[in-house]
This record gives structure tokens, sequence and C-alpha cells, in this order.
């Protein structure tokens, strides 16, 4: 059975390990520097991004990044995914299912009505979960590099 709870600092090689898969699935690869990064954040109080992971058997099989954000559309909070992966050999578990829908219990408990995620369009396998559980939406991401 799949467990959902809160990403814990003893959690960083396990989140590490899952953290540069994921960044590998997208041809990307983390350096220490942005691992260091991100855990920092995931670690301090004062910034809005949480983790939670689902584990199987005392085992992390995934995670998934998540924060607040100011909705302008209705003056109020929505909840924005950054980031969701489950080690290809628990796919098919329902861990992602359960981490978006404990997502979705944390946000409406702090008064947001939107979870909102994006995902690569040829991510045909995360999509099949995603049509389940929400709607796609119309909305085409645009990215601009600044460097």
């Amino acid at each position: 059975m799949t467990e959902i709870r809160s990403l814990q600092e003893t959690d960083r090689p396990d989140w590490e390990r899952l953290f540069t898969a994921y960044g590998a699935f997208y041809e990307t690869a983390f350096t220490p520097a942005i691992l260091d990064g991100v855990w920092a954040w995931l670690m301090d109080d004062r910034v809005e991004l949480r983790g939670l992971v689902a584990t199987r058997n005392d085992t992390m099989v995934g995670f998934a990044l998540f924060r607040s954000v100011l909705d302008t559309f209705t003056a109020g909070t929505s909840f924005y995914l950054d980031d969701l992966f489950v080690d290809p050999a628990a796919r098919g578990t329902g861990a992602a299912t359960a981490l978006i829908n404990a997502i979705g219990d944390d946000a409406r408990s702090r008064g947001a009505t939107v979870l909102r995620w994006q995902t690569a369009e040829d991510n045909y396998t995360a999509q099949s979960v995603y049509n389940r559980l929400a709607s796609r939406t119309t909305w085409v991401t645009y990215e601009k590099e600044l460097g």
C-alpha cells in the first residue's frame, strides 16, 4: 500500500535519487548546486515550496513538490504542482494519484479552490493519470530564457 507523508530532513538521499531520475527523464542533469538549492528551499519554513513523498514498504517511490500561488482570476489562493515523479518500478501502483490527491486535500484545507500543473506534451504515461484526475486546459505555456 502507498503511504503519503511530508518530506523530512532524513529523506535527502532518497529524494536526491528520485529528483535526479526526474531530471534525467526530462533530459536535464541537475548539478550539485541545483540539488543543494532545491533541498534548501524544501527545508526552509520561510519558503513556500513544500514536498510530499510516496512510500511503499518504507521505501520512497515518488515525490511531489508544490506551492501556493496568488490567483488573480479569483483574488484567492490556488496551488501549483511544480514537480511530480514516481520511480518507474512503482508506476501503476497509485502513487501519483495518491500524491495529487494529498496535495488537493492540503490545498483545500488552506482555502485554495484550484490545483494546477503542467507536463510535457509527449508525457503520455503521466497524462493518462492526469486525465482521470483533472480537466485538461486549453492554455498554452511559453518560456523565455533570460540569461
